[in-house]
């Protein structure tokens, strides 16, 4: 599986295609004002490490957190986004903890594993019947970003997907045995 592959499963899996992925150039960051990059804090950080480890949980293989899955999508948010995909963004974070004041009557961070599951379950549901291919829902974002985050970092490739440092010649029938994960170069 290559990256490109990879990130048209990220997009299968969410419902739309990848926001971002096709807007980012150097001319654009170049213009950005000073400081408008810098949108995250510490606290929104170790928020979304904290969403995107209940999305990708650390069990026998490494979780989000491992893969720095808050800061990389800050960064990517900060850098690669719009102005508008930003704010957007930036929307799922009040939304996700607006929900869980809504529902527990407490932070996000203060819930259990089981509620959090439950939060973002209930999230995801919502705006797979909410968003359309020119309207993500925020919470689209914060998946997908999750998702490429983890998957293209140097444990998601290394240590849950298979990886190959140094891949030989062009097999076009390799055998699959169940269990097998998915390639993460090739």
């Amino acid at each position: 599986m290559n990256r490109r592959e990879l990130l048209k499963m990220i997009a299968i899996a969410t419902g739309l295609p990848l926001i971002g992925a096709d807007v980012v150039t150097a001319a654009q960051n170049a213009t950005k004002p000073a400081g408008e990059s810098h949108v995250f804090s510490k606290e929104d950080i170790l928020f979304l490490d904290e969403v995107a480890e209940t999305i990708i949980p650390r069990t026998s293989t490494p979780g989000a957190k491992d893969a720095a899955v808050g800061e990389f999508m800050a960064v990517y948010a900060a850098d690669c986004y719009t102005g508008e995909q930003r704010k957007l963004f930036l929307s799922a974070i009040t939304e996700i903890e607006s929900r869980s004041q809504a529902d527990h009557k407490k932070a996000f961070l203060d819930l259990t594993g089981e509620q959090r599951q439950a939060l973002l379950s209930a999230l995801d549901k919502k705006a797979r019947t909410e968003q359309t291919p020119t309207a993500p829902h925020p919470f689209t974002l914060v998946k997908q970003l999750t998702l490429l985050g983890f998957f293209t970092s140097k444990v998601g490739a290394t240590e849950v997907l298979v990886y190959d440092e140094i891949p030989g010649g062009f097999e076009d029938r390799v055998p699959y045995q169940k269990g097998t994960p998915a390639w993460g170069t090739t």
